[in-house]
Protein backbone atom coordinates (compact mmCIF):
# COMPACT_ATOMS: atom_id res chain seq x y z
CA UNK A 1 0.00 0.00 0.00
CA UNK A 2 1.58 3.26 -1.15
CA UNK A 3 1.94 6.09 1.36
CA UNK A 4 1.28 9.07 -0.90
CA UNK A 5 1.33 12.64 0.39
CA UNK A 6 1.00 16.15 -1.05
CA UNK A 7 3.65 18.64 0.07
CA UNK A 8 2.04 21.34 2.20
CA UNK A 9 4.89 23.77 1.48
CA UNK A 10 8.07 24.08 -0.55
CA UNK A 11 10.58 21.60 0.82
CA UNK A 12 14.33 21.15 0.52
CA UNK A 13 15.38 17.69 -0.63
CA UNK A 14 18.42 15.80 -1.85
CA UNK A 15 18.29 13.91 -5.13
CA UNK A 16 19.25 10.23 -4.90
CA UNK A 17 21.82 9.06 -5.90
CA UNK A 18 23.43 12.29 -7.21
CA UNK A 19 23.35 14.13 -3.86
CA UNK A 20 22.24 17.38 -5.51
CA UNK A 21 19.95 19.65 -3.53
CA UNK A 22 16.52 20.25 -5.02
CA UNK A 23 13.58 22.36 -3.88
CA UNK A 24 10.36 20.38 -4.14
CA UNK A 25 7.48 22.78 -4.72
CA UNK A 26 4.34 22.92 -2.59
CA UNK A 27 1.65 20.66 -4.02
CA UNK A 28 4.08 18.01 -5.27
CA UNK A 29 2.75 14.48 -4.79
CA UNK A 30 5.33 12.23 -3.14
CA UNK A 31 5.28 8.59 -2.14
CA UNK A 32 7.18 7.69 1.03
CA UNK A 33 9.23 4.58 0.30
CA UNK A 34 11.40 4.50 3.46
CA UNK A 35 11.38 6.07 6.90
CA UNK A 36 15.05 5.89 7.82
CA UNK A 37 16.13 7.43 11.10
CA UNK A 38 14.77 10.98 11.07
CA UNK A 39 14.78 11.11 7.25
CA UNK A 40 12.40 10.03 4.51
CA UNK A 41 13.09 8.59 1.08
CA UNK A 42 10.34 9.57 -1.35
CA UNK A 43 9.62 9.20 -5.04
CA UNK A 44 7.86 11.81 -7.13
CA UNK A 45 7.74 13.18 -10.66
CA UNK A 46 11.30 14.54 -10.17
CA UNK A 47 12.77 11.15 -9.16
CA UNK A 48 13.92 9.66 -5.86
CA UNK A 49 14.58 12.20 -3.10
CA UNK A 50 15.62 12.35 0.55
CA UNK A 51 13.67 14.69 2.81
CA UNK A 52 15.34 15.54 6.11
CA UNK A 53 13.46 15.14 9.37
CA UNK A 54 13.49 18.90 9.92
CA UNK A 55 11.13 19.14 6.92
CA UNK A 56 8.89 16.24 7.96
CA UNK A 57 5.95 18.59 8.52
CA UNK A 58 5.84 19.28 4.76
CA UNK A 59 4.80 15.64 4.22
CA UNK A 60 2.51 15.48 7.24
CA UNK A 61 4.98 13.67 9.49
CA UNK A 62 6.18 14.61 12.95
CA UNK A 63 9.83 14.00 13.82
CA UNK A 64 11.25 15.02 17.18
CA UNK A 65 14.63 16.59 16.51
CA UNK A 66 17.36 15.62 18.96
CA UNK A 67 19.26 18.53 20.45
CA UNK A 68 23.02 18.90 20.61
CA UNK A 69 23.91 17.11 23.84
CA UNK A 70 27.46 18.49 23.61
CA UNK A 71 26.09 21.70 25.13
CA UNK A 72 25.70 19.64 28.33
CA UNK A 73 29.34 18.54 28.27
CA UNK A 74 30.21 17.35 31.77
CA UNK A 75 33.95 17.10 31.25
CA UNK A 76 33.95 13.33 30.87
CA UNK A 77 34.70 11.38 27.74
CA UNK A 78 31.84 10.29 25.48
CA UNK A 79 30.55 6.76 25.90
CA UNK A 80 31.78 4.88 22.82
CA UNK A 81 28.70 2.62 22.87
CA UNK A 82 26.49 5.74 22.76
CA UNK A 83 28.51 6.89 19.73
CA UNK A 84 27.91 3.56 17.96
CA UNK A 85 24.22 3.73 18.89
CA UNK A 86 24.00 7.24 17.44
CA UNK A 87 25.49 5.96 14.17
CA UNK A 88 22.86 3.20 14.09
CA UNK A 89 20.32 5.97 13.40
CA UNK A 90 22.07 6.93 10.13
CA UNK A 91 20.94 5.28 6.90
CA UNK A 92 21.91 5.15 3.27
CA UNK A 93 18.64 6.48 1.77
CA UNK A 94 18.48 3.63 -0.76
CA UNK A 95 19.04 0.77 1.69
CA UNK A 96 16.81 0.23 4.75
CA UNK A 97 19.71 -0.80 7.02
CA UNK A 98 21.75 1.55 9.21
CA UNK A 99 25.37 2.32 8.31
CA UNK A 100 26.75 0.32 11.26
CA UNK A 101 24.94 -2.88 10.32
CA UNK A 102 25.81 -2.30 6.65
CA UNK A 103 29.47 -2.42 7.71
CA UNK A 104 30.14 1.11 6.45
CA UNK A 105 31.70 2.42 9.69
CA UNK A 106 35.39 1.53 9.74
CA UNK A 107 36.69 3.49 12.73
CA UNK A 108 35.25 5.46 15.62
CA UNK A 109 37.73 7.05 17.99
CA UNK A 110 37.30 9.64 20.76
CA UNK A 111 40.23 12.06 20.95
CA UNK A 112 41.07 14.41 23.82
CA UNK A 113 41.57 17.94 22.47
CA UNK A 114 43.98 20.51 23.93
CA UNK A 115 41.15 22.20 25.85
CA UNK A 116 40.25 18.89 27.55
CA UNK A 117 37.07 18.42 25.55
CA UNK A 118 36.46 15.45 23.28
CA UNK A 119 36.29 15.09 19.53
CA UNK A 120 35.18 11.91 17.80
CA UNK A 121 36.94 10.92 14.58
CA UNK A 122 35.02 8.50 12.41
CA UNK A 123 35.88 6.89 9.08
CA UNK A 124 33.10 5.51 6.91
CA UNK A 125 32.88 4.08 3.44
CA UNK A 126 30.04 3.76 0.96
CA UNK A 127 28.59 0.81 -0.89
CA UNK A 128 29.68 2.36 -4.21
CA UNK A 129 32.49 4.85 -4.92
CA UNK A 130 30.36 6.98 -7.26
CA UNK A 131 27.57 7.55 -4.74
CA UNK A 132 26.73 11.25 -4.63
CA UNK A 133 25.01 10.76 -1.27
CA UNK A 134 28.35 10.25 0.51
CA UNK A 135 28.66 13.82 1.82
CA UNK A 136 25.01 13.75 2.95
CA UNK A 137 25.50 10.48 4.84
CA UNK A 138 28.77 11.72 6.38
CA UNK A 139 27.16 14.97 7.56
CA UNK A 140 24.21 13.04 8.99
CA UNK A 141 26.69 10.82 10.89
CA UNK A 142 28.59 13.89 12.17
CA UNK A 143 25.39 15.53 13.41
CA UNK A 144 24.29 12.32 15.17
CA UNK A 145 27.67 11.99 16.89
CA UNK A 146 27.34 15.59 18.08
CA UNK A 147 24.21 14.59 20.05
CA UNK A 148 26.21 12.21 22.27
CA UNK A 149 27.01 13.68 25.71
CA UNK A 150 30.69 14.55 25.97
CA UNK A 151 31.22 15.03 22.22
CA UNK A 152 32.28 18.62 21.56
CA UNK A 153 33.31 18.04 17.95
CA UNK A 154 33.05 15.27 15.40
CA UNK A 155 34.70 14.63 12.07
CA UNK A 156 33.51 11.99 9.63
CA UNK A 157 35.67 11.16 6.64
CA UNK A 158 34.90 8.90 3.71
CA UNK A 159 37.56 6.29 2.95
CA UNK A 160 37.83 3.58 0.32
CA UNK A 161 40.34 1.18 1.86
CA UNK A 162 39.44 -1.56 2.37
CA UNK A 163 36.78 -1.61 -0.33
CA UNK A 164 33.32 -2.40 1.04
CA UNK A 165 31.70 -5.73 0.20
CA UNK A 166 28.58 -7.59 1.34
CA UNK A 167 30.58 -9.76 3.75
CA UNK A 168 30.91 -6.63 5.95
CA UNK A 169 27.17 -6.53 6.64
CA UNK A 170 26.29 -7.69 10.16
CA UNK A 171 24.08 -10.72 10.73
CA UNK A 172 21.26 -8.36 11.76
CA UNK A 173 21.73 -6.34 8.58
CA UNK A 174 21.73 -9.47 6.43
CA UNK A 175 18.50 -10.58 8.06
CA UNK A 176 16.88 -7.17 7.38
CA UNK A 177 17.96 -7.39 3.74
CA UNK A 178 16.79 -10.99 3.39
CA UNK A 179 20.31 -12.25 2.64
CA UNK A 180 20.06 -15.05 5.24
Amino acid sequence: MADTRILSRDCASTMIPSGETFNLPQGTEVTITHRLGDNFTVTCEFGMMRIAGKDADAIGENVVQKGNAAANHDGGPPDIKACWDALKTVFDPEIPVNIVDLGLVYTLEPITMEDGKYKVDCAITLTAPGCGMGPVIAEDARLRLMTVPGVSDAEVSIVWDPPWNQDMISEEGKMELGLI
